[in-house]
């Protein structure tokens, strides 16, 4: 219905278009002419001209003006000047016109129109509700909507998903989004689980020659090779990623009813933990931001608690040097503190909460290892002590660490206090005496007999047992129980994550189970805290570990995002090689497809393909 009242807007004015060419032939620098003159008077009047015919004409000075107004609205996002006089509803109109009329939209360079007029929509609406609601007086929904479902290309979905996120982000304009509710969620679902797997199959897996000319042109702005290429699209699909999880967010955060439409795909929950920005888009949290508003409602953490997955990556992300370990365990406790989820999760995120109990402050939050241990003795005298396996051998250790002790220590005398901490120095020595020698098992002894005599209140004494003993674990090819020393290393460190040996025994730990992205984020944070540690000192240049840049670099590479996506591209062509050459020296004579034959290969013919191999 909103596409034939588009295409009547556009119908209604085609008998001026002819009109407006004529009147107009020398008008390709009428905007920038317009645009420069000093008088509002005169420029406000002519840029209205210019912006109310636009989406009717037919020559290719569109383009350029299209161009610069990117580029203003990239510069100037606040400006309302533009936006009041009608740019907004001409962008409005030229993605409606591109959609509907595809001979138009292969004419001239119209093919980059809907691209920039939806990025000129995000743009304007990024800061100010006031130009928001313009864009949505504008009629801007629809057009962006039809991008988001696929009608173009994934390059033009990642603007019009920017703009929709941005619309749907404030109170006043976000009605108008909620409109189409159940279908925008769906297609911001269906774009954040997939927009990985299509740009790798449509352009990163695609010969240079044979991608679209204008998608290279948009991504490197002609500079650079296919390798530049390749970096910026991994940087746009992670954008589009982020960006459909941002609008997905804004959808869960202002209405819980739609939670129910994202909890309901269990295999939407499995793939949302494994998301994120990585490291071209840190500043976003991308799926722990879905997953923490979701777990605000009953619905939502009955449905995290019920997905395994999902819990285990909260575990690891709250046992990481990520920006956004306080998201995960901000999850963690929403479902401990649930009386319907708690036994649900406990058998998992007990041990790991244990862990960090002790930390002081994490992010903006004080005092978090006393809202962690709350939570988790919440209940210790009333049938937690019953908890089996892991999870209740870790709880029944926070309870002696936290109650009994602590006790027993504010009731001992000085002397014997004293006496103790001697006592688990000289532990420490032994146990230091014997790593050194070899004997790592009978140092992992002497260091825990060493953390069960040191005092509570000795920090530093206590982090740096938690950190040799997570060294021996890793030595003895036991990276969980390295894991979680290391981390109790790290909660007691100030800042939290703070120790640079233990950031960097947690790595190889991570490592040695193939957790690369938590690896990485250790490996990248031990070497931010090794530089901090060297600035006060007199040395002119502080080098990178080399060891430590192996290791980044390895898991760069094992963490990118279409890192899994080539290995199983390589796999596939491997496996094809391998028949093919069978056949050939089978002397049946049978054949096998070719490679151009494979359905593989044939993912490229999705939507809308026949017109850009017209193009070409």
């Amino acid at each position: 219905m909103e596409n034939t009242t588009w295409n009547k807007k556009l119908n209604k004015h085609k008998s001026k278009t002819v009109r407006m060419d004529e009147q107009q032939e020398e008008s390709g620098c009428c905007f920038f002419c317009a645009i420069k003159e000093p008088d509002p008077r005169l420029r406000q009047p002519a840029v209205a001209s210019v912006f109310d015919e636009m989406p009717y004409r037919a020559d290719e000075s569109g383009v350029l003006v299209l161009s610069a107004l990117w580029n203003i609205a990239m510069t100037r996002s606040d400006d309302p000047e533009l936006p009041s006089l009608g740019a907004l509803r001409c962008m409005s109109l030229l993605i409606a016109r591109a959609i509907a009329e595809p001979a138009w939209l292969l004419r001239h360079q119209n093919i980059y129109v809907p691209y920039y007029a939806a990025h000129v929509l995000g743009s304007y609406t990024i800061h100010l509700p006031e130009l928001a609601e313009l864009a949505i007086d504008a009629g801007a929904v629809p057009p962006l909507l039809d991008l988001l479902r696929g009608s173009l290309t994934w390059v033009e979905q990642r603007v019009a998903v920017r703009a929709l996120g941005h619309l749907a982000s404030y109170d006043s304009t976000f009605p108008a989004v909620a409109q189409h509710a159940e279908e925008v969620v769906a297609l911001a679902m269906r774009v954040a689980s997939t927009c990985l797997d299509t740009v790798y199959t449509e352009f990163v897996a695609v010969t240079p020659s044979e991608r679209e000319q204008y998608h290279r042109d948009l991504l490197t702005r002609g500079l650079g090779g296919a390798d530049m290429e390749d970096r910026r699209a991994e940087e746009w699909a992670s954008q589009l990623q982020c960006w459909s999880l941002y609008l997905l967010c804004c959808f869960a955060y202002r209405d819980q009813s739609i939670h129910h439409l994202l909890c309901r795909d269990v295999g939407f929950l499995k793939d949302l933990c494994r998301m994120w920005g990585g490291l071209v888009n840190s500043d976003s949290p991308a799926g722990v931001g879905l997953v923490r508003i979701l777990c605000r409602s009953e619905a939502g953490r009955e449905a995290m608690a019920g997905c395994r997955e999902v819990v285990e990556s909260l575990c690891n992300l709250s046992r990481s040097s990520d920006d956004w370990q306080y998201m995960g365990v901000d999850c963690l406790l929403l479902l401990v503190d649930d009386h319907k989820t708690r036994q649900m999760v406990m058998e998992i995120a007990a041990p790991c909460l244990v862990d960090l109990a002790e930390l002081q402050s994490l992010s903006a939050r004080e005092r978090i290892g006393e809202t962690i241990t709350k939570a988790l003795l919440l209940d210790f005298d009333h049938g937690a002590r019953a908890l089996g396996g892991e999870a209740g051998t870790a709880v029944k250790f926070l309870w002696e660490l936290k109650v009994e002790r602590k006790r027993r220590e504010h009731r001992m005398s000085n002397k014997e206090a004293t006496e103790r901490t001697a006592l688990a120095a000289l532990k420490k020595r032994h146990g230091n005496e014997k790593f050194w020698s070899g004997n790592v098992e009978e140092a992992t002894i002497r260091y825990t007999d060493a953390l069960e005599l040191c005092p509570v209140k000795m920090r530093k004494e206590r982090l740096v047992l938690y950190s040799n003993r997570a060294q021996c674990h890793l030595l003895m090819q036991d990276p969980d129980a390295a894991i979680s020393d290391a981390t109790r290393a790290l909660a007691l460190a100030r800042p939290a994550n703070g120790h640079a040996k233990s950031l960097w025994r947690r790595s190889q730990a991570y490592d040695m189970k193939g957790m690369a992205k938590e690896s990485l984020m250790d490996s990248i944070m031990f070497v931010n805290v090794l530089m901090d540690s060297e600035k006060g000192k007199e040395r002119k240049h502080t080098k990178l570990p080399y060891y430590a840049a192996r290791m980044i670099n390895k898991q760069m590479t094992a963490t990118g995002l279409f890192a899994g996506l080539a290995s199983w591209d390589k796999r596939r062509k491997e496996d094809h090689d391998r028949k093919k050459n069978a056949v050939a020296s089978s002397p049946s004579g049978c054949s096998l497809p070719t490679i151009e034959e494979e359905p593989w290969f044939c993912r490229r013919e999705c939507k809308g393909k026949g017109e850009w191999s017209e193009r070409r």
